[in-house]
């Protein structure tokens, strides 16, 4: 049984202002750890009766890529790793909810793979519901394959989403 609380069924969109994309990777070799946040341009959730069939989609806009160094930024966001000018979003499109982990797919430059997030806490109140979860993502499976040994194979996120009843 699943302590996550269930929002009633309905139809709720994604509150830009009220969700956060943040992740962790490594630099140089492990050597040193990145933090850094995206920025969801769009998403919806329908919660379904019953819940496990309910679906979630969300838009990443790829340019939103940010860390502490703009220098950096500017490379992740080339050709060379997201190359944002041909693909502006990244998505998720959920395929499953067991009531404790969303599966789903992740789209990044056309390359799609699976991923679980896995839902830590959430809360409901009359219009809304605000859900956290973790994830990690592997950029090689995703087809981000530039200079495996300087940036980390993977980046762990921690997301905070919050949808509103339309």
């Amino acid at each position: 049984m699943s302590d996550i609380a269930s929002p009633p069924p309905g139809r709720y969109v994604l509150d830009l202002e009220g969700s956060t994309v943040a992740f962790t990777t490594t630099h140089l070799f492990g050597l040193h750890r990145v933090r850094g946040t995206f920025t969801a341009s769009g998403g919806t959730a329908v919660v379904a009766d019953p819940v496990e069939r309910s679906t979630v989609e969300v838009v990443i806009d790829a340019a939103s890529f940010r860390t502490p160094t703009p220098m950096r930024d500017q490379v992740v966001r080339s050709p060379m790793y997201l190359d944002t000018d041909r693909h502006p979003t990244i998505t998720f499109t959920s395929t499953r909810w067991d009531g404790r982990v969303l599966t789903g797919d992740l789209t990044v430059r056309e390359v799609t793979s699976p991923v679980d997030l896995t839902v830590t806490e959430s809360s409901v109140d009359a219009d809304s519901f605000t859900a956290r979860a973790t994830a990690r993502v592997d950029r090689i499976a995703l087809g981000v394959t530039a200079t495996r040994g300087m940036t980390g194979r993977y980046l762990d996120f921690d997301l905070t989403a919050r949808f509103v009843r339309e």
